[in-house]
């Protein structure tokens, strides 16, 4: 599915029946999923266009809110390893609704982040100090920087 994103350099390889991508953050091949796509092309975007450099982003982050695991799907940090943003995808089929930035709210309520991203590939949205901005912000902007 064509995406509202640039292009990525992304590894895809044939798994028997299933397809799998390479996914540089967490050094290992995953599931393609439509959602997966998504956060390949993502973080492939924060690198590129908005300077986020690999090593302050990590995907699938385990946190614990109200004594059960949950997972971010990509959280980024300061140099000095502080988290600055949380970012949650979507495929894209999936709309964007009032449900999901209430669960990235409350991730955020564990991580404490200046800005929260959501994505689902055709549909990018950013909200920073609380209310919804009109960009993505770059990693200094991110950092404070």
């Amino acid at each position: 599915m064509q995406l509202n994103l640039p292009e990525a350099d992304l590894r895809l390889r044939g798994n028997g029946a299933t397809r799998e991508i390479f996914d540089p953050l967490r050094h290992k091949w995953v599931h393609l999923t439509p959602e997966e796509w998504v956060r390949q092309h993502f973080t492939a975007y924060l690198a590129g266009a908005k300077g986020v450099p690999p090593s302050r982003m990590a995907n699938e982050i385990a946190i614990t809110l109200n004594g059960t695991t949950k997972r971010c799907d990509t959280v980024i940090y300061s140099p000095g390893l502080e988290p600055v943003a949380i970012v949650e995808y979507k495929a894209p089929t999936v709309a964007i609704t009032r449900g999901v930035f209430e669960q990235i709210a409350r991730y955020n309520l564990v991580l404490g982040t200046r800005y929260l991203i959501i994505s689902n590939g055709i549909s990018h949205y950013c909200i920073g100090s609380g209310r919804l901005i009109d960009h993505i912000p770059d990693y200094r902007e991110m950092t404070g920087e």
